[in-house]
């Protein structure tokens, strides 16, 4: 992705591994300070994860690749049952982290088959070399998706978007902003109208940011002004990306997206979701069968930004001791999807089928 720093543009994937240590584009200081964090080993890594250091499925499925790759070269000098010993324990760790995104899932799963068969060195160079390729695979996904989803939107093209789907939720290029990305080099008027996406703020915060890097024209909205902007007939499509896709069509995304798809359908506007292969998941049958994922009620009752004497702080807005609920996903209902935007083409209802169709030789 393009970075703007001190008049000097720069180019950055979200994360990277360099040997034993991965290192990550801290979000969480975004977009006041850009700072890189670097994690030496797989339990700061998940930590990393799990504070949400770097978030999105697309970003953790391949940190969590990443935290096996550091397992491994942890674990390169134990006899072989300690190895395994050793890698089934940091496996479990990183499941542990975030339950909704199933990326992170397959990225375990992945890394443990390469490095299931051979010697422990052996198994140690296929876990890197599968790590790796989980994010090149990241890559690729990205930017065909792109490319795809680039189709559906013509010159003056009005789109809403939901949470950060962007090049910072994966390697580069993202999911959901993608297609806004190729569109606009292509030469299309595109505009962005950007959830603000409480509680966390990843689209004021987050696409925001990105938008204005690549230089999009957008405009950050509150989540409750999305039906109006519908209504009014301001708005052409919405594009948003998933953490778990069921197999049925049901979508787990961030916490409003189901919200946002209702007042689409009612006011007539399609409702596309995009994401890549690994963010499918077969194995559930619906989404009621997904885990939601309910965070610290703090991150409700309080919000960080930027003080007017430029320093970073946190502020309660309720009166202190305010209960609150933080679930920070929900489920929408496949009927209310209009396709997916996927790097193998796109799917379209009836869902389970094309869906099983689609990816039955994965």
């Amino acid at each position: 992705m393009k970075v703007r720093i001190d008049g000097e543009t720069r180019e950055y994937y979200t994360l990277w591994r360099e040997g034993g240590t991965v290192k990550m584009i801290d979000q969480r200081k975004l977009p006041h300070a850009f700072e890189i964090a670097e994690f030496g080993d797989h339990r700061a890594t998940a930590a990393a994860i799990k504070d949400m250091v770097c978030r999105g499925a697309g970003a953790v499925g391949c940190a969590a690749a990443y935290a096996m790759a550091q397992a491994a070269l942890e674990a390169r000098d134990e006899p072989l049952d300690e190895f395994t010993a050793y890698m089934e324990e940091a496996a479990e760790k990183v499941r542990e982290t975030r339950p909704t995104a199933v990326n992170l899932f397959h990225a375990v799963e992945r890394c443990l088959e390469a490095g299931g068969e051979g010697t422990v060195e052996e198994r140690v160079e296929n876990v890197l070399s599968e790590a790796d390729g989980i994010s090149e695979d990241d890559l690729r996904a990205s930017r065909r998706m792109g490319e795809i989803g680039a189709e559906l939107l013509r010159d003056g093209s009005r789109v809403l978007t939901h949470c950060n789907a962007g090049a910072l939720a994966f390697i580069d290029h993202g999911t959901a902003l993608s297609p806004i990305r190729v569109a606009h080099k292509q030469g299309k008027n595109v505009f962005v109208w950007v959830d603000e996406t409480r509680p966390r703020c990843q689209g004021s915060r987050l696409t925001a940011w990105e938008m204005m890097q690549e230089g999009i024209p957008y405009a950050i909205i509150v989540d409750n002004a999305a039906g109006h902007y519908m209504r009014r007939g301001e708005v052409d499509a919405v594009i948003v990306g998933a953490d778990r896709v069921a197999a049925n069509g049901d979508v787990a995304n961030k916490i409003g997206t189901y919200e946002k798809a209702v007042v689409a359908k009612a006011n007539g506007i399609p409702f596309y979701v995009a994401a890549p292969e690994m963010t499918f998941d077969l194995l559930t049958p619906t989404g009621d069968d997904i885990e939601i994922e309910e965070r610290s009620p703090d991150e409700v009752t309080t919000m960080w930004g930027l003080a007017e004497d430029g320093r970073h702080t946190r502020v309660l807005i309720p009166a202190q001791g305010s209960a609150a609920r933080n679930p920070a996903f929900d489920v929408t209902p496949a009927e209310y999807v209009t396709g997916f935007i996927t790097e193998r083409g796109l799917i379209e209802p009836p869902f389970r089928e094309n869906i099983a169709e689609t990816f039955k030789e994965s």
